[in-house]
């Protein structure tokens, strides 16, 4: 069976030429389900080039996790901002960022997102929203409420969205941003990607309040718990938070609940799980939820979905192969972008 195209379907894509995220994740849901493909395709690369010692640094799987990032991607206009963490291969990857920039900035090397300088946790691609993913815990809360701020104050009818994890709201950075958020009334989205577990503590033996989005209360911001397994439920609350900020009605707080399937880092085997916690959460994977609703109305069928899966794992391959032979980074790009140019 081909691939069904209903008439909201808009063009397929290349390794070199992602998806857009209003134009296609948007309007398509196959191409949200593709963009998931890729994500968990992206992830098993990396861990395989670490594996193989061509990668450096160390890295952080967002399996399982794949419906929270396109769901973001496929609720924000292209010309928001989006502030993510460490965990940030498929935040970027669905707001743009080319499988190339992700994976040469895995290898450190020039064709990266940040000329391979700041390898697999830090990344920027401007052009599609993604001014960086910040590495230390919280740390883009306060951020996302600057660029709220300079939205508000410039008039541009932009929306600032920080996405960090369950770990970051027991940070003095959530408080004090969603504290000015709220007295500001700033076009900001906090989004807590609650995949149960802050590096290696379970979130509820190290948080009081559940859910964890009920600290909105104390802000007087409202908030709501999504099914983070679940695209379409994921762009529901978040489109509707950020259509709230854009009309000048203040920030909202989301706890999207979602599970990573991999430890904190590639040197985390995860022995601190409870047995049968990750075979529970694997029976919801956020991919098999997308592609059963799909077939469900007719819009594939197991061929389909494994053609789906074949083109991304052979564009994931094809990234790599470029990324490879691509320069390494040139430790003097460090001291670019430091000053701005002096006008000649």
């Amino acid at each position: 069976m081909a691939i069904g195209k209903g008439p909201e379907v808009v063009t397929t894509y290349d390794a070199k030429t992602p998806l857009m995220r209003r134009e296609e994740v948007i309007a398509d849901p196959l191409a949200r389900l593709e963009r998931m493909m890729e994500i968990r395709h992206a992830e098993q690369k990396i861990r395989e080039l670490h594996e193989e010692g061509l990668a450096w640094g160390s890295t952080h799987s967002c399996d399982g996790q794949e419906a929270v990032a396109v769901g973001i991607a496929a609720a924000v206009a292209p010309t928001d901002h989006v502030v993510g963490a460490h965990r940030g291969h498929g935040l970027g990857l669905a707001l743009g960022l080319t499988p190339e920039q992700l994976l040469g900035e895995t290898l450190g090397r020039s064709v990266g997102a940040v000329e391979g300088l700041g390898g697999s946790p830090h990344l920027v691609e401007t052009s599609v929203g993604l001014v960086f993913t910040v590495t230390l815990m919280g740390a883009g809360i306060p951020i996302a409420a600057g660029l709220a701020l300079a939205a508000e104050v410039q008039g541009s009818g932009r929306v600032a969205v920080a996405v960090f994890g369950d770990g970051s709201v027991n940070i003095g950075a959530f408080h004090e941003g969603l504290n000015l958020a709220s007295l500001w009334k700033l076009p900001a989205v906090f989004v807590i990607e609650n995949n149960h577990y802050g590096e290696f503590s379970r979130y509820d033996r190290t948080t009081a309040v559940e859910p964890l989005a009920r600290r909105a209360e104390a802000y007087d911001l409202p908030w709501e718990l999504v099914d983070g397994q679940d695209v379409d439920a994921v762009i529901a609350a978040v489109g509707a938070a950020v259509e709230r900020a854009r009309v000048g009605e203040g920030p909202t707080l989301l706890e999207l609940r979602t599970y990573r399937y991999f430890g904190h880092s590639r040197s985390d085997r995860a022995p601190y799980r409870p047995e049968g916690e990750l075979e529970a959460w694997r029976a919801r994977d956020p991919i098999r939820i997308l592609g059963e609703r799909l077939e469900a109305v007719g819009m594939v069928d197991a061929d389909a979905l494994a053609e789906i899966d074949e083109r991304c794992r052979e564009r994931i391959e094809a990234a790599a192969a470029h990324a490879l032979a691509s320069p390494v980074a040139d430790p003097g790009a460090m001291f670019r972008h430091v000053y701005p140019e002096p006008n000649r």
